[in-house]
């Protein structure tokens, strides 16, 4: 872990580049208003995949927060270690030495895991840890998951001994970027008819469903006026990212603030109306697109290499200048970084460290 780029006191334009910076008063009001929306109406599990920070977790579940998920074993060790204990790693755990550790954890805290495979189901049972069993079904997601049917019925009467039939993890991973807010919902209502007839079929075979689980930051209102979700486990609400900003955003989900940005300077002004940053590849991603300009009207950071970045309009920033960027994706653009420097007020109010950061296995 590299030491802070900051100090607490700093003000914000003394803070070293590229730096991760959290708004702290936009943090905070991002968690309010999830605990607002949906607070009372389900269990909210919040997903620390997105932050990667135990301090971060620990305001989750001060704001109501049951608990986390985490989608690695290792993310789960530093939620644990980091005093959380209540993880569910919602992604399934292959392989000896994945459940072995995943076995350690579950001596320390509750964990929850998910399975679509009866192989992988005898691995968990034989490894004696006492887990909690979520079987994923497939909504929508077309990735990990068990099609609704008698497969969910077969898979379910497998959970035995040290594990515990937990209930059904269905999150639809794909609706959460539609910009349209109709077609969302419409995706959500998809899923919520395939979680009714899973829960249906497994009511009728006499085996009790205890908790569906599932939803993200983009959808998660309709998951809870479905009335098929017990718990959601929105993630990116805490920072929000350009890429989420590009979704319509209208009534039941509110609309969550910018919380997370990248600090740059300007490294060089090459031409007129170009300048040059320090943030690029290695300071944030761009798989959901490129970063955007923060409260600067007519700049766009248009290209990057691995470690600049190309910001061009008018009126074009000085050499040396500072410029917050809001990462395309917020979820991968926290992994390459080992703090976040926390600001109020323009000045730097704590740094809290990213202890999951790089925990891929």
């Amino acid at each position: 872990m590299q030491k802070p780029p900051a100090s607490v006191g700093q003000r914000l334009d003394e803070v070293d580049t590229p730096a991760l910076v959290l708004d702290l008063d936009a943090f905070e009001r991002n968690l309010a208003a999830l605990q607002r929306s949906a607070g009372g109406r389900v269990r909210v599990r919040a997903h620390a995949k997105t932050h990667k920070c135990p301090e971060i977790a620990r305001r989750q579940i001060a704001f109501g927060a049951i608990g986390v998920c985490c989608q690695k074993v290792s993310e789960a060790e530093a939620m644990v270690e980091g005093g959380i204990q209540d993880v569910l790693v919602s992604n399934e755990i292959v392989g000896a030495q994945k459940i072995a550790r995943l076995a350690a954890l579950a001596e320390r805290a509750r964990i929850g895991v998910c399975v679509d495979n009866a192989e992988n189901l005898k691995d968990l049972r034989d490894s004696k840890a006492k887990l909690d069993v979520y079987i994923e079904l497939e909504v929508g997601m077309r990735r990990c998951g068990v099609p609704p049917g008698e497969a969910v019925v077969a898979l379910a009467r497998e959970v035995s001994g040290n594990l515990r039939f937990a209930g059904l993890q269905a999150y639809h991973g794909r609706a959460q970027h539609v910009r349209s807010l109709a077609e969302r919902k419409a995706a959500i209502e998809r899923a919520a008819s395939a979680v009714r007839e899973t829960k249906e079929l497994l009511k009728r075979n006499a085996i009790d469903c205890p908790i569906v689980t599932g939803a993200g930051s983009g959808t998660y209102m309709f998951e809870v006026e479905s009335g098929a979700w017990d718990e959601i486990q929105p993630g990116s609400y805490v920072f929000m990212d350009a890429d989420y900003a590009r979704n319509e955003w209208a009534a039941p989900l509110p609309r969550f603030e910018h919380a997370l940005f990248v600090l740059s300077t300007v490294m060089s002004r090459p031409a007129a109306g170009v300048a040059i940053v320090d943030a690029g590849l290695k300071a944030s991603s761009v798989d959901s697109g490129m970063p955007s300009v923060w409260q600067r009207p007519g700049l766009a950071y248009t290209r990057t290499s691995d470690e600049h970045g190309c910001i061009e309009g008018a009126p074009p920033p000085a050499l040396g200048e500072k410029i917050l960027l809001v990462p395309g994706h917020c979820d991968p653009t926290v992994n390459l970084y080992d703090w976040y420097v926390c600001v109020r007020n323009g000045k730097v109010e704590a740094l809290w460290p990213i202890t999951a950061r790089g925990a891929v296995y």
